[in-house]
């Protein structure tokens, strides 16, 4: 019965499910940046901020999907020559153009909305971000090297947006290793596309910038926003890492040399897997066009994503606290 369900649901007819589909809630993932101040300031169990955050997180999901709409009904007729857009529903005719703005006025409603319930500043900057993804949809995605600095902006602006819904303060480390994570996800993306137009002898047409992306600068600036990821996360870690004391529980076990090391420092060959890793997806695996579908299909990388977190919350909120 369920299969059946399923299936009547999953139909090109359905257009809740064409819609569903349109707004890529795989993509909702990079919201989870807004959380980094809330997990990074200690205070990932006050259940007020929790919620308020939460509230952040879902502000900028309604506000992308309206953006993702908006691009799709730009974007429709180069879509269509895409090996891999050319099935996104409007593109491919499942979704209608008409019922496509209602959805997406809907949704810029509802996140506007959301964000000026949290408070005034989460207001401003939701309006912020969307006038700069407005500008990228329809300028500034043409312009080399400026369309992937406009997605690190973007991330950037989710890592302020949970720290401005809460009042909490953030530390300039995580945001630069987060403007180097942006920046290695966005190069990376533009890599991969190349790489599958290129694998199925397309040519370009389907995003203007690529024709001026050579593979050796797009190479050359993936290696540096990997190093610069490293190198910042590293540095952040030596500045976050718990400054009391080791737990008595642990102390017993321990020499005097490690009664108060820096635990944040051992995630860091965890983050440098985890870069690695993704690299390796771009070169080798050839799913990086997508960033969102290599996270949750290579599962080496999934699991680093997860043995990171765990670790995070375990050195934040088991061993101690932290100062920022």
């Amino acid at each position: 019965m369920f299969n059946n369900l399923a299936k009547r649901f999953k139909s090109d007819s359905n257009v809740f499910y064409q819609l569903v589909r349109e707004i890529r809630p795989r993509q909702w993932f990079k919201n989870m940046f807004v959380y980094g101040a809330l997990v990074f300031g200690g205070e990932l169990f006050d259940l007020e901020f929790f919620f308020k955050v939460t509230l952040a997180f879902f502000v900028f999901c309604f506000l992308a999907s309206f953006v993702y709409i908006v691009n799709d009904i730009s974007d429709v007729e180069k879509d269509k020559l895409h090996p891999i857009k050319k099935n996104r529903p409007i593109a491919s005719g499942k979704l209608s153009v008409g019922f496509a703005i209602k959805a997406a006025i809907l949704f810029l409603t509802a996140g506007m909305f959301l964000s000026a319930f949290v408070n005034d500043y989460l207001f401003y900057l939701a309006l912020a971000y969307l006038v700069l993804q407005l500008f990228y949809t329809y300028f500034l995605k043409n312009i080399i090297i400026i369309d992937a600095l406009t997605i690190s902006l973007g991330f950037i602006f989710r890592v302020f947006a949970g720290g401005v819904a809460v009042s909490l303060s953030i530390s300039s480390w995580l945001i630069l290793s987060v403007i180097g994570l942006s920046l290695l996800i966005a190069f990376g993306k533009r890599r991969g596309e190349r790489t599958v137009l290129s694998s199925k002898n397309l040519d370009l047409k389907t995003r203007e910038t690529l024709r001026h992306y050579p593979d050796s600068l797009l190479d050359a600036m993936i290696s540096m926003a990997a190093s610069f990821t490293i190198i910042t996360y590293a540095l952040f870690t030596f500045q976050t890492s718990p400054s009391t004391s080791t737990p008595s529980i642990f102390a017993a076990l321990l020499p005097n040399t490690l009664s108060a090391p820096k635990w944040m420092m051992l995630t860091i060959p965890i983050v440098i897997y985890g870069v690695a890793r993704y690299l390796y997806v771009i070169y080798e695996s050839k799913q990086a066009e997508s960033p969102e579908r290599a996270l949750f299909s290579d599962k080496p990388f999934l699991t680093s994503i997860i043995i990171w977190g765990i670790s995070i919350v375990f050195f934040y909120y088991v061993l101690g606290t932290v100062n920022l």
